[in-house]
């Protein structure tokens, strides 16, 4: 089923998943706390602070996000191939912004083992949690990179 609050659920899951392997990736978070960490204190908590007048996180679909974070986690050099080798010359996984590049792990992954979910919802999606992060030209980077990893994974 596809409703519209199940599409909202995944489309927090994936916001979150990405700031979580953010966290991963700058803190060294083993995955077993940082899903802990997430389970407990983010994913459709209330925000406990005075600036957000106790906002809360969206519902997010938690065995997606699960999911996304620990198959990133797993396959993250196969992940990180694909995707560096769909940069320009000269650029490397290393020149692009930390958030940058959890959003295209966590795109990338999705559409190498989520058959589930067609490639351009998911590369919709992840355009859209770029948005959260940069302007327009970067999520444009974003749709175009993986629109190539998705060329290459789902052909044929």
């Amino acid at each position: 089923m596809n409703s519209p609050a199940r599409s909202k659920a995944r489309s927090a899951a994936r916001l979150a998943a990405v700031q979580a392997l953010y966290q991963q990736h700058m803190e060294g978070t083993a995955l077993a706390k940082l899903l802990d960490e997430f389970h407990q204190h983010r994913l459709g908590r209330t925000i406990d602070d005075d600036d957000f007048d106790d906002a809360e996180y969206a519902d997010a679909e938690v065995p997606f996000f699960d999911d996304v974070v620990r198959g990133v986690d797993a396959r993250r050099d196969e992940i990180d191939a694909l995707v560096a080798g769909k940069l320009a010359s000269g650029w490397n996984l290393a020149r692009l912004d930390k958030a940058m590049l959890q959003v295209l792990r966590a795109g990338t992954y999705e559409i190498i083992a989520r058959a589930d979910v067609p490639a351009p919802v998911a590369i919709n999606e992840y355009v859209e949690v770029a948005k959260a992060f940069f302007d327009d030209g970067q999520a444009k980077f974003v749709n175009g990179i993986l629109d190539a990893v998705a060329k290459d994974a789902r052909a044929g």
